[in-house]
Order: C-alpha cells, then sequence, then structure tokens
C-alpha cells in the first residue's frame, strides 16, 4: 500500500527478532530509525550492522523521542506489560512480540491505555498476517470445504534441558504456552468462527515449574474442536489441520506458512495453494501495522490475540503455574 509518509520504527530489544525486522526493512529499502537495549553495547553493534540513524542511552529515551512512530517490543515476555506502559502512555504506536503480555489482566490494563492515548496496539502474531491465511479465509467463505469441524496442531521444539536458559526459566516467563502454544492457539482462533468457551488440558512441568509439555482441547459453541499437542523437549512437525466436511487443509510450518494443501474428501483430491514468502514474515507484520495507523483498515487482530490470551490465562490457572510477576 501507499502511505502518506514514512513512518519512524525504533526496536526496543536486539534479539533474534529485531534482527529479522532489520533485515525484512532493508529488504524493502526501508531503515530502523532507532534501537534501544538494556545492554547498551549490544544496541550500539546492531545500529552499526543495520545503519539505525539512532541509538538510545537509556531505554526510557525510546519513548520521550518526538520522532519515533512506532516501536517494536522484543524483550522477554514477562517485561513486555513495563514497556507497553510507557510506550503507550507516551502516545507510541506499538507491535509487541508474543506473548503480547503474561496474562489477560496486563492486556486488558493495555488496551485500555491504548485507547486512551489514541495509539494501536497490537500482538506481532505473523501468521494473522502472513497471505497464505488471507487467501484460505477466501477459499472457506466461497463454501466450497462446507463447515468446520476440527482443527490439530502440532508443535515440538528440541530445546537443551537448561533450566536457566529462557525457555525454562520462570523468571524469563518460560514455558511451551508462551512461547510456541501462542503460535497453535492463534491458528486455531484464526479458523473458528467463535472464541472456544470449553477448555481442557493435560500438563508435564519442567523441574523449573514452567510447562513443558501439554495437550490442550478446545470447543466453541459451534461445537468446532482442536487439539493441540506441544513440547519444548522433543521434536515435531510444525504442522496445522483444519477439517472441514468436505475436505481438510494442512500447512506445515505455520507460524510463516506460505503453502497449503487442500485434501478433498469425495474424491480424495489435492489443491495447493502457495501464497507468499516465509522469508517476507516480518514485514507482512509491518505493513499492516503501517496501515493499522495510517487509519486504513485495522487488520491485526487484537480481538484473537485477547480471546487466546484469555484461553492461556485460563490454563496456567488450571496447571498451578504463576510467574513470579503474578505473585
Amino acid at each position: 500500500g501507499i502511505f502518506l509518509k514514512n513512518y519512524n520504527w525504533a526496536t526496543l530489544g536486539c534479539g533474534v527478532i529485531a534482527n529479522e525486522l532489520a533485515q525484512a526493512m532493508a529488504a524493502h529499502g526501508r531503515t530502523l530509525y532507532g534501537v534501544a537495549n538494556r545492554t547498551h553495547s549490544k544496541a550500539v553493534d546492531f545500529a552499526k550492522k543495520y545503519g539505525v540513524t539512532k541509538v538510545y542511552d537509556q531505554i526510557e529515551d525510546i519513548f520521550s523521542d518526538p520522532e519515533v512512530d512506532i516501536i517494536y517490543i522484543s524483550t522477554p515476555h514477562n517485561t513486555h506489560i513495563k514497556y507497553l506502559r510507557q510506550a503507550l502512555a507516551a502516545g507510541k504506536h506499538v507491535l509487541c512480540e508474543k506473548s503480547i503480555t503474561l496474562n489477560a489482566a496486563e492486556l486488558t490494563e493495555a488496551k485500555q491505555l491504548a485507547e486512551k492515548n489514541n495509539v494501536i496496539l497490537a500482538e506481532a502474531m505473523t501468521l494473522y498476517h502472513m497471505p497464505i491465511y488471507k487467501e484460505l479465509a477466501e477459499v472457506i467463505a466461497s463454501g466450497r470445504l462446507g463447515e468446520l469441524r476440527m482443527l490439530q496442531l502440532n508443535f515440538g521444539s528440541y530445546k537443551d534441558y537448561d533450566m536457566t536458559n529462557r525457555f525454562f526459566n520462570p523468571e524469563l516467563a518460560g514455558g511451551a504456552l508462551l512461547d510456541i502454544g501462542v503460535y497453535a492457539l492463534s491458528f486455531a482462533r484464526w479458523f473458528m468462527s467463535q472464541k472456544p468457551d470449553k477448555v481442557a488440558s493435560q500438563v508435564k512441568l519442567a523441574p523449573s515449574g514452567v510447562d513443558e509439555q501439554a495437550g490442550i482441547l478446545l470447543q466453541n459453541e459451534a461445537s468446532e474442536m482442536a487439539t493441540l499437542a506441544l513440547t519444548l523437549h522433543a521434536k515435531q512437525p510444525k504442522r496445522g489441520m483444519v477439517a472441514f466436511d468436505k475436505g481438510y487443509i494442512e500447512i506445515y510450518e505455520y507460524p510463516r506458512g506460505q503453502k497449503a494443501t487442500i485434501t478433498y474428501t469425495a474424491d480424495g483430491g489435492q489443491e495447493v495453494i502457495e501464497s507468499g514468502a516465509t522469508a517476507d514474515a516480518l514485514f507482512y507484520e509491518v505493513t499492516d501495522m503501517e496501515q493499522a495507523v495510517s487509519g486504513g483498515q485495522n487488520v491485526m487482530h487484537l480481538d484473537y490475540s485477547t480471546d487466546v490470551m484469555e484461553i492461556m490465562t485460563e490454563l496456567r490457572r488450571d496447571w498451578g503455574l504463576v510467574y513470579p510477576e503474578e505473585k
């Protein structure tokens, strides 16, 4: 799309995602305007690497800089709400890495702040922005697959059994749910016609007390169901399967999917749909965010992020899993 102005983006955090953001922008002839990081030297190195104009001495300076339009937060989950409060209160639009907050109460607070300050708040959930999902939504709307019955989601990573790394460390809001489960739940929510109101689960906790492995069952009032299998200590394919009356859709590598296979029930015939590129995942988020900020259609789906956050909050309540910040 064509935007009235070139928005100044600043990144808070210099990790993997921030690097991907800078690379995605560079690939489209754009440069990040600013960078802030807890470890200042890392911000300096990051700025050199990507030609970023501004390096902030203190994290707080990113919020008070009048030149900054949109802040991308990609620090650990448990720091999000602190930075969201500051950024939104300063009147900055914010795209925040998933999981957007630790729990539903924090998200409600952030949403109220965004509304009060008249800014856009959104979660950086790649799959809401990948073209393949927008295309599949049209296929489903056409009716040729019939009614949605069931979804099946897998996500398994093999992480070293080190309780101090961010995946297993409760001090960094580790665990399968907030790190990888959020993708599976977001996928389910994208295809379901309404929010699941029935949630059941089994969990295996790691020695550190966070969720290492979980099985989750969802159902909504339309009787659409989903089963999710998550683990941080066994590799699984990132496979999403959506079963309808007249066929099913399969997507591999679904967080940043670019290809879907539809298998029709009647004759077993297959149709392959390819749309968008995995490599451009971050740029799709950027363009959708800029569209929302410029007053265009808001396709950021904070409503879905809210539903997912409420489900995750309920699950952790069932598991008795409380992060230090919540005590």
